[in-house]
């Protein structure tokens, strides 16, 4: 056998010479040969193939200054027989993680010195995508100390002293993993825990949700912070594909669903999802509903500062039925309105009311000639908290209110909407000039109480301005109209009165104008496997009843849509030859919806719009975001839509 380079190309080897054998292993010349390389410590690889120059060994634990460098590849094996190890998930690119390497480095070499010596290590997770999908890595630094390969995240300062105290408490032989703190119920425990809970919050999730697999971490973290008050706030949870019937008596359709129970009543919760957030937000819910008011003074201060409606109730004492009924509709609506109450008679006195009484009161900003001073309802043994908080929602708005960033959604959902848009500044110097305009439009909205009317600092709506045409129209005041199917109506620029705002919704009332559609180009050329839409297609594709149409509506920076496109892409391939299938997409942030159904509260929201019934699209929910799930989804409502056909 004769053995020699392969290739000839004299390069070095990482793993050594790389041969190519030939001929008879009894060769002089072989053994020659081998002997040469054994010497030399060259490895000889074996016959018949050429073998590619191969890399570094990836499962190798390197160390950069006095860090270990752990990767997808070693990761594991290197954790699994270490009984304590610090790790530093970072992004190369990350300023924080920059600036924190230089005191991650001291605490490696702290912890190199302790007795016995604890491990340190990072792992660039834009590198290690696994490692960063498998331990939810959503921001950089992120800290976990595992303890017999499990992990424990890390939430104090970024200090050598806080962290490197935290690891040898994590390190000694006694400490074990703290129990999670999240309750789990079943409906054998369920009514049990809810009923004699003050207050609580109950998650129902699906083990597959991505969204669910997010919210875990920061859920049991606030669960853990709260558990810790006194008294405690539990947080549970429910696997709503196990427990079904509890799903379907709380009108469970998605995941997560949070609720709130006190004392086994049940309460919408719409506060935020990390950790920070939902213990703020329940330690607020953990607190009466209505702040007591004892003084004439205080009230004066809540009408004369205030921006949004109050709501008092005025009672003998807290012992009153008319109270607790009074409590239990300010929960149902205590995150909406500010509530409050007094045992005061020289309250009651000041605003000219009885006990038992309940007031609707807009601040004096708002008061007008055209509308009550107060909104009053008398609580009787008859009234249910239902009656109470319909009253409420009634009397939220003044006739013409002040429509901002924070308070449109709650305030100002109800279509149609009359927005008139100019410099609306309460303060001391500006009032009249707000009041003068807001006059002009109190006027006309006097004879339409079916349309709500409001006034919008044109600043804060430049962007909404521009989407109607209206942003360099060179008018003092601007108006427009948006209505319950989405669409919006623009007044032409004109010098502003209340005339022309009267005629202007007069015409809206006839269906004489024509709606503003925000839309990017019509596509010359569509006839790649996905079909774009833009806001002037959307009713000649998507509502084409010719066709079912899956439909994904997406924003160009966000990264689950990035994610996605390329599997959305196969599916729209898939289906290309498929007759009466389109898969098609809209970006959502440069494209008016025209049809309301398809509400997008999120990215990427997707819809089945089958093609006997448009009006009702169904939300692409409880699949699995591939390439079979979203067939299955298509073929399973294809299915349902030709059933219908045929019936």
């Amino acid at each position: 056998m004769v053995c020699f380079p392969a290739g000839h190309t004299g390069r070095r080897r990482s793993a050594g010479r790389v041969l190519r054998c030939i001929g008879v292993m009894g060769s002089p010349r072989f053994w020659g040969s081998l002997l040469y390389l054994a010497l030399t410590g060259l490895l000889i690889v074996s016959c018949e193939e050429d073998i590619a120059e191969t890399s570094l060994d990836e499962t190798e634990v390197k160390e950069e200054n006095g860090v270990l460098v752990l990767n997808d590849a070693n990761f594991d094996t290197f954790i699994v027989d270490k009984d304590t190890v610090l790790v530093e998930f970072y992004a190369p690119w990350c300023g924080h993680c920059k600036q924190f390497a230089p005191e991650y480095e001291k605490i490696a070499q702290t912890l190199k010195e302790n007795d016995p010596p604890i491990p340190v290590a990072k792992v660039d997770a834009t590198e290690a995508t696994k490692l960063g999908e498998k331990y939810e890595i959503s921001g950089y630094p992120t800290i976990k100390i595992f303890k017999k390969g499990q992990p424990v995240d890390y939430e104090g300062s970024r200090t050598e002293s806080a962290i490197v105290d935290k690891v040898k408490e994590v390190s000694d032989p006694n400490w074990t993993i703290p129990p999670e703190a999240t309750i789990i119920l079943t409906e054998a425990n369920f009514d049990e825990v809810v009923e004699t809970a003050d207050v609580m919050l109950v998650e129902f999730y699906a083990p597959w949700c991505g969204h669910c697999k997010r919210l875990a971490p920061e859920y049991e973290k606030a669960a853990q912070e709260l558990s810790k008050r006194t008294p405690p706030i539990l947080l549970a949870k429910v696997d709503a594909t196990v427990e079904v019937e509890l799903a379907k008596k709380y009108n469970v359709s998605g995941y997560p669903t949070l609720k709130i129970f006190r004392k086994g009543k049940m309460y919408d919760y719409n506060g935020p999802r990390e950790k920070y957030g939902i213990i703020d937000f329940m330690i607020e819910q953990s607190g009466p509903p209505s702040t007591l008011v004892q003084t004439v003074k205080q009230v004066q201060e809540h009408l004369r500062d205030g921006s949004d409606a109050v709501v008092i109730g005025i009672f003998l004492s807290n012992n009153d039925h008319e109270f607790q009924l009074y409590q239990d509709a300010a929960n149902a609506l205590r995150e909406d309105f500010k509530f409050y109450h007094t045992f005061n008679s020289d309250v009651a006195s000041f605003l000219k009311v009885q006990t038992g009484q309940v007031l609707v009161i807009h601040p004096d900003r708002f008061q007008s000639k055209y509308e009550p001073k107060h909104h009053l309802f008398k609580v009787m043994d008859s009234t249910s908290e239902e009656d109470l908080k319909d009253h409420v929602l009634k009397h939220a708005l003044p006739l013409v209110g002040h429509r901002t960033k924070a308070n449109e959604a709650k305030r100002y959902n109800k279509r149609p909407l009359v927005v008139v848009y100019y410099t609306v500044d309460f303060s001391f110097d500006h009032r009249t000039a707000t009041q003068y305009w807001r006059s002009k439009v109190l006027d006309v909205a006097k004879d339409f109480p079916e349309y709500t009317f409001s006034i919008a600092n044109e600043d804060d709506y430049a962007s909404e301005l521009n989407d109607l045409g209206l942003g360099d129209s060179g008018e003092e005041v601007n108006v427009a109209i948006l209505d319950s199917n989405g669409k919006k109506y623009a007044k032409e620029p004109e010098e502003f009165d209340s005339d022309s705002l009267r005629e202007f919704v007069l015409e809206f009332k006839k269906g004489k104008l024509t709606p503003i559609l925000k839309s990017q180009p019509v596509s010359k050329n569509n006839k790649g496997p996905v079909k774009i839409v833009v806001g002037k297609t959307f009713e000649e594709i998507v509502m084409d009843k010719n066709s079912d149409v899956l439909i994904e509506f997406y924003a160009p920076w966000c990264g689950h849509c990035k994610s996605l496109e390329p599997i959305y892409n196969d599916l729209g391939k898939k289906y290309r030859s498929v007759p009466n299938v389109v898969i098609a997409k809209m970006d959502a942030t440069a494209n008016d919806i025209p049809i309301d159904q398809y509400k997008v509260e999120g990215f990427p929201t997707i819809y089945f719009a089958p093609k006997n019934n448009k009006h009702n699209p169904i939300k692409f929910e409880g699949h699995d975001r591939d390439l079979e799930g979203f067939s299955k989804f298509i073929e399973e409502h294809r299915a349902k839509s030709k059933t219908k056909e045929e019936l």
